[in-house]
């Protein structure tokens, strides 16, 4: 993990040698910070795509508009396609903010449907977030982690249906912060969505127990947008 620009965001990149396929900038939801998604930074860049998390999960379009573009403008270009994935209010955000930013796709985890989720404990707000014991550790250790944060108001968005870009949607059928049947139904309005149902799956998607398997459907989206057609099909034979 590398500081690209303190206070700011953190980075993630290629082994040495590895050509770069594309950028992937995350937005970190409420009460998170980028840090939180190293293991999904890490799992990305070995496939070779950049990844930079912002360092701070933004409140406001405004501020996740500035926070993005200032990604985006490394003195290192960065390479296309640049990918915005969002996570809770950062899923929101990104949503909002694809547009003037650029973006080539966006990647929605546990997009909210509404907010003010009060758990009854830091420990209940964790089991609703996720049920990963390793990300769950990690959150109860960090100084940085809101405990109480999904309570908090959700930054305004854009209508759904003006989103003109592709995007993949994780989401949790288990996700009680964002119930799946109204997450589901709120998605596809999207022009554009592809909607990945995580079995068993709670509010963060990108750090559940399944974190494997959405940052392999998250890859697979990558590829075939570098391509411009589905790279790869399957289909169960009797």
């Amino acid at each position: 993990m590398t500081v690209v620009d303190a206070g700011v965001a953190l980075g993630w990149d290629p082994p040495e040698g590895t050509t770069a396929r594309g950028t992937v900038v995350v937005l970190p939801g409420r009460g998170e910070h980028g840090g939180v998604y190293e293991r999904f930074g890490r799992r990305l860049a070995a496939d070779g795509y950049r990844v930079r998390a912002l360092d701070r999960a933004p409140a406001t379009v405004s501020a996740a508009r500035a926070a993005v573009g200032a990604v985006l403008a490394e003195p290192d270009e960065l390479p296309r396609p640049h990918v915005l994935a969002g996570s809770d209010s950062g899923a929101v955000l990104a949503l909002a903010v694809a547009s003037d930013a650029g973006a080539d796709a966006l990647v929605v985890a546990g997009y909210p449907v509404a907010a003010g989720y009060a758990a009854d404990s830091a420990d209940a707000e964790i089991e609703a977030r996720t049920s990963c014991p390793v990300h769950a550790g990690r959150l109860r250790d960090d100084p940085r982690f809101a405990a109480s944060a999904l309570d908090g108001p959700l930054p305004d968005g854009v209508p759904l249906g003006s989103v003109a870009v592709p995007v993949l949607a994780l989401h949790g059928d288990a996700d009680v912060v964002s119930p799946y049947p109204a997450a589901r139904a709120a998605l596809s309005a999207v022009p554009d969505v592809v909607l990945v149902t995580l079995a068993g799956g709670r509010h963060d998607a990108f750090n559940d127990r399944s974190h494997r398997t959405a940052a392999a459907h998250v890859v697979l989206f990558l590829e075939d947008l570098r391509a411009g057609a589905a790279v790869a099909a399957s289909e169960r034979l009797d």
